[in-house]
């Protein structure tokens, strides 16, 4: 069994060596191949821009007061969290220095004082996390209504324009991109023109 492996992988060897030496021509190749061509040389191809997200989003007048928005909410949920939690500490605080004291008549009336703390510590956290929950949504609803305006501009100035692709650039996920082609300063001033006319 052994053998056969080592005459099987030899075989496959030997025949990969004839393949590449017969399409391997015998004078010596150019250092690029012949099918690249300068881009002076190359064949018209499809009309491409691109819009840097990143920038546009910094310049679109809609993603920044979404931003705002966004923002402000969420320090308005952590100022409504704060004071509960803060409640709550007073309330266990209370409790421990009560009870360390023995200022409870009996046991049954500590034992309703923590369940009350326990109770309300439950509910804070169920509101934390439907606060939580609503925001995200808000958010998602915000980034679509977001999007949905980016493509329904684009689209219309793409009659104009008449490219066949515009593609987004965002953080490194293109290698190249010509600055010749990118139009995200075009689409951040019609967006805004757009924006501030519907305000």
């Amino acid at each position: 069994m052994k053998n056969f492996k080592k005459d099987t992988f030899f075989i496959i060897a030997i025949a990969s060596l004839f393949i590449f030496t017969q399409c391997t021509p015998k004078e010596a190749e150019p250092a690029v191949s012949s099918e690249i061509q300068p881009a002076e040389q190359m064949v018209q191809g499809p009309k491409i821009a691109f819009v840097n997200l990143d920038s546009l989003m910094s310049k679109y007048n809609l993603a920044q007061d979404i931003n705002k928005e966004m923002m402000r909410k969420e320090e308005d949920i952590k100022m409504k969290l704060t004071d509960k939690y803060k409640e709550l500490q007073a309330d266990q605080a209370d409790f421990e220095r009560k009870y360390k004291n023995n200022v409870y008549a009996t046991p049954e009336r500590a034992q309703s004082e923590y369940n009350r703390i326990v109770q309300k510590e439950q509910e804070i956290v169920q509101y934390e996390q439907s606060l939580t929950i609503e925001f995200e949504q808000e958010g998602l609803q915000r980034n679509q209504a977001l999007r949905d305006s980016i493509n329904k501009f684009v689209n219309e100035y793409n009659k104009v324009k008449g490219y066949d692709f515009i593609i987004t650039k965002l953080g490194e996920n293109l290698l190249y991109a010509n600055p010749a082609y990118d139009i995200t300063q075009e689409v951040a001033d019609g967006l805004n023109k757009r924006y501030n006319s519907e305000r």
